[in-house]
């Protein structure tokens, strides 16, 4: 799946208000996502921009963390998935993806 796809998929997930008032940064070898959920509504784009906490991993495993099939911290301690930054914003965004799969 592409970088854009995924920042559709992103957009989809955090609507126009996640509630999550942090900046937070999809880093991938292809690109990053960058999600300002400071501001309603949120935005999403593709800058590679400082943000309150940044995800990386790759492409593939963020599309298994959005569809369920890659759990977030099984993916942290396997060292799939790597946190820099705010640790409980990270974990605000674990809730989010999981309840947009409600």
């Amino acid at each position: 799946m592409s970088l854009s796809l995924f920042t559709d998929r992103v957009k989809t997930v955090v609507g126009e208000d996640s509630k999550l008032n942090a900046t937070v940064k999809f880093s991938f070898d292809e690109g990053a996502v960058f999600v300002d959920a400071k501001q309603v509504p949120n935005v999403v784009t593709n800058d590679d921009i400082e943000a309150d906490c940044v995800a990386i991993l790759t492409l593939e495993n963020a599309n298994k963390l959005l569809d369920g099939e890659l759990n977030a911290m099984n993916a942290f301690m396997m060292g799939k998935l790597k946190i820099k930054g705010d640790m409980g914003v990270a974990m605000k965004v674990v809730q989010i993806i999981s309840d947009a799969k409600k």
